[in-house]
């Protein structure tokens, strides 16, 4: 009998910290539910930073769409990672987790009207999802005894900056911005307060996979919108050839920042320099690869309504950098995360800062707008083009075993 089987009737067992060498660590049916679940909310986000941009309101759409795909990626973040290091699969554990999926779709339902500036109903998502996960480290805390100081501290942590954010809900509209910076620093310090002493026991390959799943479902969600907004363009019966450009500039440019981000293997940095600088800064660094992606998207939604002329009042230069721009943050953030600022893991990469430097230049060519969505692919399928090869350094070893 195979020990999977055996796993699925088992109703209860002991939270233990897993193996950080384990063999054959995949993501589970339950991971990819809650990364399903949870893009629903990234494409909420996108569609309203649409709408915004589309109505001259860049600096609220993109501050807006800061602050709510905050609450998704730092939700979706401390799952994975608590998923990585204590995953039981048994009941409690599998409850608990649509508990956090069912906060994450409260999330997704409030994405609206927090970009109409009340927060009310993504604080409630955020909580419940936040909440079950303390729930989730106190009984780590309590049957994995070398890991019980990190767990308690997670589960206090967290559990005061569930305080913060209610109690923000409550203060002058005029404090938004500085509460909410403030409340997020200290989201941002109890993982490092927590594994100041001793760290969890996370696999590599198996949080470099998660992170991948994810970008590949942002991705996705760029395809559609995109895909929605060409589909709406063209059934007016006109600007079709100009509309066939951006459609293939926007599939040129997808499957260049897939190729460019899975071209480097995930876990080759979180192994290479296994410190908590580099655990941390590659996880947190991921909101900016995460919420690029998904800006694509709506930046190819501007461009399809600039083409179209059902945009009113936004000129030609800031369509584009709709798009120039996330892809251009998309590159720099694969650059310094995925590959090194230094570039250990590839033998050429400067191409990265100089691809985002070119294509934000695209924006501003006197071309129409299909045609400098056309030049930016072409910049970023070169790069792909010039960077493409073996990781330097060869294979890489985890306690013994080969990747």
């Amino acid at each position: 009998m195979t020990e999977q089987p055996l796993r699925a009737r088992v109703w209860y067992r002991p939270m233990r910290s897993r193996d950080r060498g384990e063999g054959h660590r995949v993501a589970t049916p339950l991971e990819l539910l809650f990364d399903l679940c949870f893009v629903v909310a990234v494409g909420q986000a996108a569609a309203s930073l649409h709408h915004a941009l589309a109505e001259g309101h860049a600096a609220h759409g993109v501050s807006s769409f800061a602050m709510v795909f905050f609450a998704i990626w730092w939700g979706w973040l401390n799952f994975s990672w608590f998923a990585s290091a204590f995953d039981t699969d048994d009941v409690p554990y599998r409850l608990a987790t649509l508990v956090q999926i069912a906060g994450g779709l409260t999330i997704a339902a409030g994405v609206s009207s927090a970009f109409e500036g009340d927060f009310r109903v993504i604080v409630a998502g955020y909580v419940l999802m936040r909440l079950s996960l303390v729930g989730q480290w106190l009984r780590a805390a309590r049957s994995a005894p070398e890991a019980r100081p990190a767990a308690l501290r997670f589960a206090a942590g967290i559990a005061f900056c569930e305080v913060l954010w209610i109690a923000r809900l409550f203060l002058p509209a005029s404090t938004a911005v500085v509460t909410f910076v403030a409340v997020v620093l200290c989201e941002l310090a109890v993982p490092v307060v927590a594994e100041r002493s001793a760290r969890t026991t996370w696999h590599p390959h198996h949080i470099a996979e998660r992170y991948g799943l994810f970008t590949l479902i942002v991705l996705g969600e760029t395809i559609l919108s995109a895909t929605n907004a060409i589909k709406e363009g063209v059934s007016g019966g006109e600007h079709v050839g100009s509309l066939v450009g951006l459609a293939a500039a926007g599939l040129v440019l997808v499957f260049a920042m897939w190729w460019l981000y899975f071209d480097q293997p995930g876990h080759a940095r979180l192994v290479r320099r296994p410190s908590m600088f580099t655990s941390m800064s590659w996880g947190y660094g991921h909101y900016l690869i995460f919420a690029s992606a998904a800006a694509v998207g709506a930046g190819l939604e501007m461009a399809v309504g600039y083409d179209t002329g059902t945009l009113h009042g936004i000129g030609g230069v800031a369509a584009a950098l709709a798009t120039t721009v996330p892809v251009a943050v998309f590159l720099l953030s694969v650059w310094l995360l995925h590959i090194g600022p230094t570039n250990e893991c590839r033998p050429i990469a400067i191409g990265f800062p100089v691809t985002a430097v070119l294509v934000v230049t695209a924006s501003f060519t006197p071309a129409p707008i299909h045609v400098a969505a056309g030049l930016a692919a072409a910049l970023v399928a070169l790069t792909v083009v010039a960077t493409h090869g073996a990781p330097a350094g060869g294979s890489v070893q985890v306690r013994g075993l080969a990747r």
